[in-house]
């Protein structure tokens, strides 16, 4: 009812000092943060390479073998044509780069992708978007952890049978990790992925080194060529083909638009630099691995990667250095999935605030993450891992669609958020998430991301095209089966918002001209006259019901009622079936129908309540399957009034 008297509401505001009392929770992933502690638990640039940056960084351990494979099909000579590829990559990395760049400064609040195309595109291009991705964060998981214990069981051939176990393991080893918070998880990863990094630079320049000084020589020993057979397309396919396999190398450039609000203030500015950095590490090892792999005359292998044969042949041999660059790669492989434990949650967490996902997803844990993303990530990714029994090659067909497909919408919908900008002169205009003004760069910028658009739509659509038979078909009746579920799980919550909506509600409610109450009961003990005390205290119209089905029992409590009942009227209900629930609602339902407006019925369920949890499974609990029944009925209170009881030696006590 508004207060149309404009009487002052008096608003009370006290704080607890109540704590979380340490469990094996805490022991697990630590103590419960207090939500001052927000401000504490953001990362800086060197840290955030570490949490977003491990899946692209990871992407060089097989983009240039993905290039190979490909061009494989033409023979060794087309091995050529490997580094020019590579540059090409390196190219629309940039054009990308760039473009997240400016979604970071634009849509400081992170979201990425989705709220872009959301907000320049409408409804339906955000939700694609935010499909792919999702879609995408789940396979990166299952991908580069299935990867990562392949190579384990490359080195360890026993393990094979426990592959999917090891690979269900590392998942939740992950999600431990993050749910101990950004601020642990980072410092957890950070020492490994610097390490690749390092590694890495150090094998590049070496190798760069020998190839000036003549001395770098070609891999000893080569594993037989891998071939797909593939040369009826022709060489321009080829080459187009090749060129989409490698820009896998781009996968997980966005993580960071999405989660920028993990980053320390000026977040923004730390979350861009730190994407620049990503996009420069990225592009320098990708090109060096690229050119020195067509140097030392590498070939593409399932025995032996193009990583190893590299390593091997800049180090002379199988030595310390040699299994570093194993070791590291393998490591940074496992890790890529922690990308997306940074991304999903977030994105998630975004979109339940837009309807679009449950609203669990919003929130934050005792260590002030998204709890409930990060678990349900794990869960799906496993699902994943066990369904295609952990197959690097059944699941790379489905990687890489979904990233390429936000990558376009992101990039089309910055074109557009531009070509508005250019029309806006001396105006600013407040969005939802953003506020847009006039930028005197605007056609640059809109001729840079519409290039850019196009040419990751060319490298989707080559992607759908060449990997369909392989499983990509999957992605592309999932991304819209999901969009279906998105846009169902909005419905709900928008025709809930409206039927709750205060908005235009100035009429005041009937009076309540009658109060009825109703109590069921099983039989007359302390728990059923404590029930009916607080009964009366509702109502002077109470009802006891009490459903027959041993006569000898029910006399039993018709004098107990006669004594103990305090003159409430008590109805005896005949089931000759035997039957406590239905006969019980139905009587309920008789009453409901025949009541006035402005009549309201209450039941008032006894509720028996042990204190032993073993013992509480001696008893049906009658009143939880009545509340069940009961909760859907419309106009209808349902009250369950517990009586509590403890077991010492020998007898139950009442409390």
């Amino acid at each position: 009812m508004i207060n149309q008297d404009n009487q002052q509401t008096p608003i009370i505001e006290r704080s607890t000092e109540y704590k979380p009392p340490r469990s094996w929770r805490s022991w697990l992933i630590g103590r419960p943060l207090s939500t001052a502690d927000a401000a504490h638990e953001t990362i800086g640039r060197v840290v955030g390479l570490a949490v977003f940056a491990s899946d692209a960084l990871s992407s060089n351990a097989y983009a240039t073998q993905e290039i190979m494979v490909v061009l494989a099909a033409a023979g060794t000579m087309a091995f050529g044509y490997v580094f020019p590829i590579s540059i090409a990559i390196v190219a629309l990395l940039s054009i990308v780069a760039i473009s997240y760049v400016q979604v970071i400064h634009a849509y400081p609040n992170g979201g990425g992708a989705y709220v872009v195309a959301r907000d320049n595109l409408g409804e339906l291009a955000g939700l694609t978007a935010a499909s792919s991705l999702l879609t995408d964060y789940i396979l990166t998981v299952s991908v580069s952890i299935s990867s990562g214990i392949a190579q384990i069981v490359s080195a360890y051939p026993a393990l094979y049978d426990y592959r999917v176990a090891l690979s269900v393991a590392a998942v939740f080893l992950l999600m431990l990790i993050n749910l101990r918070g950004v601020r642990e998880s980072g410092a957890a990863i950070a020492v490994p992925s610097m390490s690749f990094i390092v590694i890495m630079f150090i094998m590049i320049v070496i190798g760069m080194f020998k190839f000036f000084s003549g001395s770098l020589g070609e891999v000893i020993d080569p594993p037989e060529i891998f071939s797909h057979g593939i040369t009826a397309f022709g060489l321009p396919f080829l080459i187009l083909h090749a060129f989409s396999s490698g820009t896998a190398a781009l996968t997980g450039i966005e993580a960071i638009s999405n989660g920028t609000t993990a980053f320390k203030e000026p977040r923004s500015k730390n979350a861009a630099a730190t994407l620049s950095w990503m996009a420069v590490i990225l592009a320098t090892l990708f090109l060096g691995i690229s050119f020195l792999s067509s140097q030392v005359r590498a070939v593409p292998s399932e025995v032996e990667t193009v990583i190893s044969q590299l390593g091997r042949t800049i180090f002379d041999g199988q030595g310390i250095f040699y299994l570093a660059v194993i070791l590291v790669t393998t490591i940074i492989l496992i890790l890529a999935g922690n990308t997306a434990y940074a991304g999903f949650p977030r994105l998630s967490a975004l979109m339940a605030e837009d309807g679009f996902l449950p609203r669990q997803l919003t929130y934050r844990g005792s260590r002030l993450v998204y709890s409930r993303g990060i678990v349900a990530l794990a869960v799906l990714s496993s699902a994943l891992i066990i369904l295609f029994q952990a197959s690097v090659t059944r699941l790379i067909p489905l990687y890489a669609i979904g990233v390429f497909l936000s990558f376009t919408l992101a990039q089309f919908g910055m074109a557009l958020r531009w070509w508005r900008s250019g029309r806006l002169r001396g105006q600013e205009v407040h969005e939802d998430k953003s506020k847009l003004s006039y930028d005197k760069l605007w056609r640059l910028k809109m001729i840079t991301n519409g290039f850019g658009s196009l040419c990751t739509g060319v490298v989707m659509c080559i992607f759908a095209i060449t990997k369909f038979r392989d499983g990509a078909y999957v992605v592309l009746a999932l991304i819209p089966s999901l969009i279906a579920v998105l846009w169902m799980i909005h419905k709900h919550y928008r025709n809930l918002a409206r039927n709750l909506s205060l908005e235009n509600f100035g009429v005041i409610p009937p009076h309540t001209i009658r109060h009825r109450v109703i109590m069921p009961i099983s039989g007359v003990h302390q728990g059923t006259l404590a029930a009916l005390r607080y009964a009366r205290m509702l109502s002077d119209d109470v009802t006891g019901v009490h459903i027959v089905i041993e006569p000898a029992d029910a006399e039993k409590t018709r004098k107990k009622w006669e004594t103990w009942g305090e003159g409430v009227r008590l109805v005896m209900l005949d089931s000759p079936y035997r039957l406590f629930v239905e006969p019980l609602l139905e009587y309920i339902a008789g009453i409901a129908e025949t009541r006035q407006p402005g009549e309201i019925i209450t039941v008032v369920v006894p509720e028996f309540v042990s204190e032993n949890r073993w013992t509480s499974t001696l008893h049906t609990n009658t009143a939880e399957i009545l509340r069940g029944q009961l909760k859907n009925t419309h106009g209808i209170v349902i009250t369950n009034v517990p009586y509590h009881v403890r077991e010492t030696a020998g007898e139950l006590v009442e409390l």
